[in-house]
């Protein structure tokens, strides 16, 4: 009797652990399905739905809405149809120093081509890949020669291009340089580390109209500085280039605190004794930045630039507010481009722009991280 119940008992447990685990199984369904639902809801729904707006022409106007499937045509009117010259730009005439730049470009990527060919790394699909990728450079590298060229005219696609390469640039390195200045022993330095967070606390609309105050000429706060540079009588709205530095300048301003503070951590995590033992050995300042600091800082920086350059494709406060993307589109970016397609209502356009402009973002975020990135930390 005693062995048959010895035999039942591991039955027993063996089933009773089975029921704890389905129990188990079951209440975690339990506690994710409010989640996924509300991812389904809020992320996977409406993605879902754009793609289909964008292959769609939209009549809000109509009782029901009119909704017609056209496939590609958004997207064909805005790289090839009426809207070519808004997104694209209109194309100049090509003089010797744009060819210049463009044989330079190609004899670039090409070089770069070369050299992974004759890299381990070599692999058929990655030439593939690599022609993909040096054919949409090529392309975009033509973009900027075409639109500033003879009586070229800058599209959305390009006005965004310079708001992120432009700004980034300008933000890293004035990010740099504070972040090193302040890890000097300067007197008051803990005031400025908390001073030059104060731009990044301003919502980017305030800082939009902070900037067109600082700019206006005629009854700005600093009229009297532009009356001493007898510049009363300039108009600054309506030079486009004017207009698109002011947009690159105000953002730096705004976005140069982020950069700062992340560069700061990164340069305050450099050994110090390795410095001053490079200092003692006779190591310029130079060399010391090339060789140490840069080297242990790279890692971070190269994160840091796709995160700000991700966020900066999507400008759309700073152009709105001064001048609404003017004079005309001029300081138009691909982002406000389909805020104003959405307020029309042209919901189909504003879905095909936003998925442009996904496309543009994917692809230089890909550049960027796979080639410019891996091959800055190979060389560390």
């Amino acid at each position: 009797m005693a062995a048959a119940n010895a035999q039942t008992l591991p039955k027993i447990t063996a089933s009773a652990s089975l029921e704890r685990a389905k129990r188990t199984d079951s209440s975690r369904l339990v506690l994710l399905l409010p989640a996924v639902l509300l991812v389904l809801a809020f992320s996977i729904f409406p993605l879902i739905v754009s793609v289909y707006l964008s292959l769609s022409r939209i009549n809000v106007t109509t009782n029901p809405i009119d909704v017609q499937f056209i496939g590609l045509g958004n997207y064909i009117k805005q790289l090839f149809g009426s809207e070519q010259r808004h997104f694209l730009g209109r194309f100049g005439e090509v003089g010797p120093f744009g060819y210049l730049i463009l044989g330079v470009a190609l004899v670039f990527l090409l070089y770069m081509l070369y050299q992974y060919i004759r890299s381990p790394r070599f692999r058929p699909v990655g030439v593939v890949f690599r022609l993909i990728t040096l054919s949409l450079l090529m392309f975009f590298t033509w973009q900027f020669v075409v639109a500033f060229s003879g009586n070229g005219l800058p599209g959305t696609l390009t006005v965004t291009l310079i708001f992120v390469f432009g700004g980034v640039a300008l933000q890293y390195l004035l990010g740099l340089g504070l972040a090193m200045l302040l890890t000097q022993k300067l007197a008051g330095r803990r005031f400025f580390r908390v001073a030059f967070l104060l731009p990044m606390m301003v919502t980017p609309v305030g800082v939009g109209f902070l900037f067109r105050m600082l700019v206006d000429t005629v009854q700005g706060p600093v009229k009297p500085l532009w009356v001493a540079l007898g510049l009363e009588k300039f108009s600054w709205a309506t030079d486009p280039n004017i207009v698109r530095t002011v947009i690159i300048l105000s953002d730096t301003w705004q976005w140069t605190p982020f950069m700062f503070v992340i560069l700061l951590a990164a340069l305050e995590g450099v050994s110090r004794e390795v410095m001053e033992a490079a200092l003692v050995d006779g190591t310029t300042r130079w060399q010391m930045f090339r060789n140490i600091i840069l080297p242990e800082i790279l890692p971070v920086s190269t994160t840091l630039i796709l995160i700000r350059m991700i966020e900066a494709f999507k400008l759309v406060d700073l152009p709105n507010s001064l001048l609404g993307g003017g004079p005309g589109t001029a300081s138009e970016s691909i982002t406000l481009s389909a805020y104003k397609a959405f307020r029309a209502p042209e919901l189909h356009t504003s879905s095909a722009l936003a998925y442009l402009l996904l496309f543009v973002v994917t692809f230089f975020s890909l550049v960027f991280f796979t080639h410019i990135r891996r091959r800055l930390l190979e060389r560390i």
